[in-house]
């Protein structure tokens, strides 16, 4: 299982979630934190499903997203470096 990791732009610190809301059954609202308190920034979010990658094995018919083409469903595949805090990617 892999958890997306909410980087904060100023210092590169973890973001944390303080508190979310549903707008809609393909968007979230959320209300972010900068984890070092020196920075303290925060932000307000939002988290949109946008594209069906695969369907579902459990497929509920009010669902209507529009199917991902080839490149999406690839480039949805491939690991992205800066998706990383960047003092995790550094060398010692």
């Amino acid at each position: 299982m892999s958890t997306y990791k909410l980087v904060c732009p100023h210092c590169q610190s973890r973001m944390r979630i303080r508190t979310s809301e549903g707008r809609h059954i393909f968007l979230r609202v959320a209300y972010l934190q900068c984890t070092t308190e020196a920075c303290g920034w925060s932000v307000r979010a939002e988290f949109e499903m946008t594209h069906e990658l695969s369907p579902s094995g459990m497929p509920n018919p009010d669902v209507h997203l529009p199917h991902a083409d080839s490149d999406l469903r690839r480039a949805a595949l491939r690991p992205r470096q800066d998706d990383l805090p960047a003092q995790e990617n550094r060398e010692p």
